[in-house]
């Protein structure tokens, strides 16, 4: 089994630009696809720090001096660079969502396809899991998590029924979740409504928009003029987020103009968004979602 097939791997670093003696940071390490293909552009002074909250991803550093892997999430990004001694760097890639090997691994809790303990921590040191969500919400969160995470029209009705159903027995798997909200699952569209279910309770476990927020907003802060960031969204959530920073260094609202009507963003677009090919997809049904969008800082 591979742990992780990157995806759009040429056009994601390509995007950064690379300087051989540069400084560059793959957030989202992983299986280390990406991060491999940039220290392959990398000369003996440049240099590569990594980012990963999931102690799999350890077994698959790299031995070169050249190389860092930090066992940190993402959002620490600023705080760790300057630790290890580096205030700025050149480039910044993000492959955001689930690795293959999170999907793949079945005690992980994160695909629909296996009978498991509702868990889906990407760093699996924190207390805080699915089970926690699903059994310890109150039904207006619930709700909240199933209707903004997963843009489910039947939040309220599936709120309800959890709650419900859980004062009579704990919901702890899977298959007894999958059971308890069998009323919204049609057989035709069961797999796209698990879908939007485990993304939503999944997104609030980690807490992935959060640290996404988190992130961008300090890409500005550690990146050099003309740096660049490299960043992959799989849901509209996500890109909604990484396409509203880079055209206006905002998450809401629109930025302040000028006596002379100009507004100040950190980034420019380096071209709209990039998808993958058919081809690309043919090989890595996972790579049907994804959306790339590279900026270069001003």
């Amino acid at each position: 089994m591979e742990y992780h097939n990157p995806v759009l791997l040429n056009e994601t670093v390509e995007g950064l630009n690379i300087k051989p003696d540069g400084v560059y940071v793959d957030v989202t390490f992983g299986g280390g696809g990406h991060s491999r293909e940039i220290l392959s552009r990398l000369g003996p002074n440049g240099k590569l720090i990594a980012f990963d909250q999931d102690k799999d991803a350890l077994e698959n550093a790299f031995d070169d001096p050249r190389f860092l892997l930090i066992n940190q999430n993402f959002r620490f990004l600023k705080q760790f660079l300057r630790f290890h001694g580096y205030k700025t760097v050149d480039g910044i890639l993000g492959d955001f969502g689930v690795s293959s090997h999170q999907f793949d691994v079945a005690e992980r809790g994160f695909s629909t396809r296996f009978e498991a303990n509702l868990d889906m921590r990407m760093n699996r040191d924190t207390n805080f899991s699915a089970y926690t969500v699903v059994n310890k919400y109150e039904e207006a969160q619930l709700r909240n998590v199933l209707s903004n995470y997963g843009e489910l029209r039947s939040a309220a009705g599936m709120a309800r029924v959890i709650v419900e159903a859980r004062e009579t027995e704990k919901i702890k798997t899977s298959e007894q979740l999958k059971k308890v909200l069998s009323r919204f699952l049609p057989a035709h569209k069961e797999n796209k409504i698990l879908a939007q279910i485990y993304q939503a309770i999944r997104i609030e476990v980690n807490q992935e928009l959060e640290a996404l927020k988190e992130f961008l907003l300090q890409t500005n802060e550690v990146l050099k003029p003309g740096g660049r960031i490299s960043l992959i969204s799989y849901h509209s959530l996500e890109d909604r987020l990484v396409k509203r920073y880079i055209r206006n260094g905002m998450f809401e609202g629109e930025p302040e103009k000028d006596v002379f009507g100009r507004v100040e963003v950190p980034f420019k677009a380096v071209e709209k968004f990039i998808i993958p090919s058919e081809e690309e997809i043919k090989q890595n049904n996972r790579a049907r979602s994804a959306k790339l969008r590279i900026a270069e800082k001003l």
